[in-house]
């Protein structure tokens, strides 16, 4: 192998690193997030990270279901999907949390490779724009029945009012969820407290109600249902957009800092299942009053909510107001996550960091293209088509990490996501996520049979539950790291197990990052960091694989 020193292009290297430093100081976009940035309490950054949930789409999903399939089986559809959600979303969230990494950073080492995680950030950056754009439909619904707004304008203004709450990354967001919080909590509980209270009957009607196919309670329906549900899966990807901010874990703070992360990473669920039985039980009470098609709709099922226990003048201005802060709260962290994920994508491929700002806006362009199309009649199926892509890539990550680094110990328990260290493309988590996804598709179109159509989602977690740890034996996990050494002395973890804060410069931008970030230079005595790596088109400065050993 020639490792002769080469001639590098500085000014290139430099002005790129330069602009990509200087863009990623506030977010930490593409890398890891450092302990000098991470001054937050962990139940600060639990209620930032919980406050991207008060989306308004879980009422809508509930509803859809619930009218369909009846309340029975949307009952049992959520809580079997919310089951499957925190389970593996323990795992992903523990990660973030402790190594202070994304989940895109996370999945390059469990089992996907420094490319082969290109493919899974573009399904959570498709996320991103379909639930943003679901929550602009709800908002401009709002804007519609209050303002008068046509539906266009209501898109308009939805999708461009986040723009600049975007811009400022995690201090910004931290204060408007922290703020906007209570006054969410207050207007979504109390119209339901007070029409229980009110009518008990509502509660009966609600049980009783059997939905348009009225055949009680019925597996087929149960995983139909549980198949919409769990397009929300990706969700713990926003989670940890916030988690990885989290302090380090210390014998002090150990009580507090699994109570952050367990609450905001996958219990965030917890609150969106009830959320989705609130939705089943308001658009049951405002059915016979506005039809089964507006019954979907949030402004409708809290219009109606706020009628039973206000004046009419203060009915719908209050309406409106929770589903502006609803909508401004959640995508905010769709513009956000969507940006980092787009980001990372685009600069891993190509070398270049075009900066966030671009990929904020082509998240909302995709956003405000669905919106204009009129998602909002057809989600159902856009949800439970991408519930299959989301299942299989979480599933799969969270059986490397559970069972493939844990048990069969056959994959690195650190995570990698340092260029150098990894290979282009690990076959355990590819070719898993690949099979799973496309044959819980075509199970989903039916090519399997209209009996097994239901059961797309299942096949999903299944398929990538056995095929993770099957690939890890026959790969012998030989494709998981590059190299396990990164030529640097100083110790990557302290003595509690947490990433290093020791301080290092990199020789490319000179600017100081903490060790976890860094690595040796191929062709320098010095050290680079994780982002001038990723802009590094010649490969001049990432280290060559390391020989096997004897």
């Amino acid at each position: 192998m020639d490792t002769k020193p080469r001639l590098s292009t500085p000014g290139t290297a430099r002005t790129a690193a330069d602009q990509a430093v200087k863009e990623t100081l506030e977010d930490y976009t593409l890398r890891f997030a450092p302990r000098s940035y991470r001054r937050w309490t962990p139940m600060v950054v639990a209620t930032t990270a919980l406050g991207g949930i008060a989306y308004m789409a879980d009422f809508s999903i509930g509803a859809g279901i619930g009218l369909t399939h009846g309340t029975g089986n949307a009952l049992v559809a959520i809580a079997v999907a919310a089951v499957v959600i925190f389970v593996t979303g323990i795992p992903l969230a523990y990660y973030g949390a402790r190594y202070n990494l994304d989940l895109d950073l996370i999945t390059r080492g469990s089992g996907f490779g420094y490319y082969g995680s290109v493919l899974t950030s573009v399904i959570f950056a498709s996320f991103t724009f379909i639930f943003f754009a679901l929550e602009g439909s709800i908002m401009a619904q709002g804007l519609k029945l209050g303002l008068h707004l046509p539906l266009w304008i209501g898109y308009l203004v939805s999708t461009f009012m986040v723009i600049p709450l975007v811009v400022y990354g995690m201090k910004a967001l931290s204060r408007l969820q922290v703020w906007t919080t209570p006054v969410w909590l207050v207007l979504m509980i109390a119209p339901l407290v007070y029409l229980i209270a009110e009518d008990p009957g509502s509660v009966d009607r609600f049980l009783a109600y059997a939905g348009t196919d009225g055949d009680g309670i019925s597996a087929a329906s149960v995983l139909l249902g549980a198949g919409v549900c769990l397009s929300l899966i990706a969700q713990i990807g926003e989670q940890i957009d916030y988690l990885r901010f989290m302090p380090p874990r210390t014998d002090a703070n150990r009580r507090t800092w699994w109570t952050a992360v367990l609450m905001a990473g996958p219990g965030w669920v917890v609150l969106g299942a009830l959320k989705q039985a609130i939705g089943v039980f308001l658009a049951v009470h405002i059915l016979a009053e506005v039809g089964p098609a507006a019954a979907t709709e949030p402004i409708q099922q809290f219009r109606g909510a706020f009628d039973a226990m206000m004046p009419s003048w203060l009915v719908v201005p209050l309406a409106v107001v929770l589903v502006v802060i609803s909508q401004i709260k959640i995508n905010v962290t769709n513009a956000y996550s969507g940006s980092l994920a787009w980001t990372n994508s685009f600069t891993r491929v190509t070398g270049h960091y075009p900066g966030r700002m671009v990929f904020v806006l082509v998240n909302l362009g995709f956003a405000l293209a669905l919106m204009e199309a009129d998602m909002f009649s057809f989600l159902n199926d856009i949800l439970g088509f991408y519930s299959n892509c989301a299942i299989a890539w979480v599933v799969t990550v969270a059986t490397d990490i559970g069972v493939n680094k844990y048990l069969l110990k056959l994959s690195p328990l650190q995570p990698e996501f340092r260029r150098g260290m990894l290979y282009a493309v690990n076959p355990v988590g590819v070719v898993s996520f690949v099979a799973a996804s496309g044959l819980s598709i075509a199970t989903y179109f039916h090519a399997f049979g209209d009996t097994l159509q239901p059961y797309s989602p299942v096949a999903a977690a299944v398929l990538a539950f056995v095929l993770t740890p099957l690939m890890a034996i026959v790969t012998k996990g030989r494709y998981y790291l590059r190299r396990t050494d990164d030529g640097i002395a100083e110790p990557l973890l302290d003595a509690d197990g947490n990433p290093s804060a020791v301080v290092l410069d990199c020789h490319v931008c000179l600017q100081p990052y903490e060790r976890p970030d860094l690595t040796a230079c191929r062709t320098h005595d010095a050290v680079v960091c994780s982002l001038c790596l990723s802009t590094d088109k010649i490969g001049d400065h990432v280290l060559p694989a390391q020989p096997p050993a004897a």
